[in-house]
């Protein structure tokens, strides 16, 4: 369901970006997550916010993790959060504007049309979580989360508000066809240029959504108007967006902080329902991943995992839990 807060009531309880204290609520998630609704500047389509959840560790700390969703996403993943608690970090997530908790009557879910959109609500979080004494920080980004952050942290070489980055299964490529990627993505981008607001269907898979709730075959339960299975169509402007986000990339980033690259060990592209679909990601193609990271210039290490799903943190136990260790060991390693 659509946010239909009114709008005077969102005024009495969020504030503006430059505010040094924002007004927190409980979460939907409960369980000690608090959410706050942050005011940004309106866009193409109106009226535009983005929406901070956090869950402060028992004992006072200084060292914090901000996690950023991917596509047809939010946050959700509690395991993750209190495995960070845990390890002694207080966790910080962000939905991002037009996505989840953000999402407004006005809005297209999901859209975008330039992926530095996003940087300002990076930028705002980032900024709340010094001025709450996060002293040290850590990005997590996943799927289109962690392209975007890679080209965050190029952008703000020199002028970092985090000490380290982890990309998990990053959206380095397109998964789709040679001859579509060579003839009619250009098109799009093209036309994306006087006609941002045309939709196309993407025909992606819903078999990736269908392993992963609950309701159908998967363990996980979250909100499927926020993150549904059958995936809505994008706008050229959202093509657009990605595809020089990806030029971007392979022209080659500077980032000045550790990185460390997570990602399955193979792909899997199955027509139907299949239990392959657990072992394997159904939404990019790894070797992609892998061949594109090596255009990331700086400190930077890459891991992959047998059996790994797309979003790792929401494989099977067993994989997970060797997903989790790998994280926090390097975290060890890299930020002091």
């Amino acid at each position: 369901m659509k946010n239909k807060l009114p709008y005077l009531i969102l005024l009495l309880l969020i504030v503006s970006p430059a505010d040094a204290q924002i007004t927190y609520w409980t979460d939907i998630l409960n369980n000690g997550f608090k959410q706050a609704t942050i005011v940004q500047p309106s866009d193409y389509e109106g009226s535009v916010t983005c929406t901070l959840v956090r869950k402060l560790t028992l004992e006072k700390s200084t060292k914090s993790v901000l996690y950023v969703h991917g596509f047809n996403d939010y946050f959700f993943q509690e395991e993750m959060a209190d495995r960070y608690i845990k390890a002694g970090y207080n966790f910080y997530a962000v939905d991002l504007r037009k996505y989840g908790r953000s999402w407004l009557a006005n809005q297209k879910m999901n859209n975008v049309r330039d992926l530095a959109e996003y940087f300002a609500d990076i930028d705002t979080v980032l900024s709340i979580m010094k001025s709450e004494g996060s002293e040290k920080i850590l990005l997590n980004g996943h799927s289109l989360g962690g392209l975007t952050l890679a080209l965050y942290a190029d952008e703000r070489n020199g002028k970092e508000l985090f000490d380290a980055i982890i990309l998990n299964s990053p959206f380095f490529s397109l998964k789709i066809k040679s001859v579509v990627k060579k003839t009619i993505i250009p098109l799009i981008v093209k036309r994306a240029e006087k006609h941002p607001a045309t939709s196309v269907d993407l025909e992606i898979s819903k078999l990736y959504g269908e392993s992963l709730h609950k309701d159908a075959q998967g363990e996980w339960a979250y909100n499927l108007s926020w993150k549904p299975i059958d995936i809505p169509a994008v706008n050229y402007g959202w093509i657009a967006a990605v595809s020089h986000g990806l030029t971007k990339l392979s022209q080659g980033l500077q980032i000045n902080k550790p990185v460390l690259i997570l990602h399955s060990a193979k792909s899997v592209d199955e027509k139907k329902w299949s239990e392959i679909l657990f072992t394997g990601d159904a939404v990019l193609d790894v070797e992609e991943i892998k061949l594109q990271s090596k255009n990331i210039e700086g400190q930077f290490s890459i891991q992959a995992f047998e059996g790994g799903m797309h979003d790792l943190i929401l494989s099977k136990k067993l994989v997970r839990e060797e997903v989790y260790q790998t994280m926090f060991s390097w975290i060890k390693r890299n930020i002091k």
